[in-house]
């Protein structure tokens, strides 16, 4: 069981909210886009208040860790294929989204087993708020004006540039990690 707390609490109410999502996108719900917009809204509320309070409670978890940028994959891709599946978003765009935050966790599993932290940086943060506001958008208007279809494209750019700021930042520090490590076995030698 995870330890129960509120940032927790809403990191588990953003996946049970992905369901939602779909179902009401997909499925012969009436006011169905009405119902996912809202809830999806709400969702994505919960990613920034859950780490404001995590932090500002000292109630960070390792759970906490794991399951919060996970929820936000699982509401973003839920939206996505949904959006896909309607014909209101091209499939490359969504298989680029997807890949990049695939690629991403896979990076961030590599990076926590060699003991390296990335922290979020500034765009990898306005990703989030473009891809965000992107899929609201879709979501909210069908057929979307090009103003959305722009917010889309836009949104892309930020998803492939912070996928590769990620990349060459985790490969710094790797690079760093082993000259640290380097210097501190010719230390040793030299002292011994």
């Amino acid at each position: 069981m995870f330890p129960l707390n509120l940032p927790n609490a809403l990191t588990m109410l953003r996946i049970l909210a992905v369901p939602v999502v779909v179902v009401a996108l997909l499925g012969e719900t009436p006011n169905g886009d009405v119902i996912a917009a809202i809830v999806f809204a709400l969702a994505s509320l919960t990613d920034g208040l859950d780490g404001y309070f995590a932090r500002s409670r000292g109630s960070i978890t390792t759970f906490g860790k794991l399951m919060d940028p996970l929820a936000d994959k699982l509401l973003i891709i839920g939206a996505l294929v949904s959006l896909v599946s309607l014909g209101r978003l091209e499939a490359w765009v969504a298989m680029v989204i997807i890949a990049r935050e695939v690629a991403v966790t896979i990076l961030r599993t590599i990076a926590a087993e060699r003991g390296l932290v990335i922290a979020a940086s500034w765009l990898g943060k306005a990703k989030t708020v473009l891809q965000t506001a992107a899929v609201f958008a879709l979501i909210s208007f069908d057929p979307a004006p090009l103003a959305v279809d722009v917010l889309v494209y836009v949104a892309l750019a930020a998803t492939v540039i912070s996928g590769a700021d990620y990349f060459f930042g985790l490969r710094r520090r790797i690079e760093e990690q082993q000259r640290e490590r380097a210097a501190g076995s010719t230390a040793t030698r030299e002292a011994a």
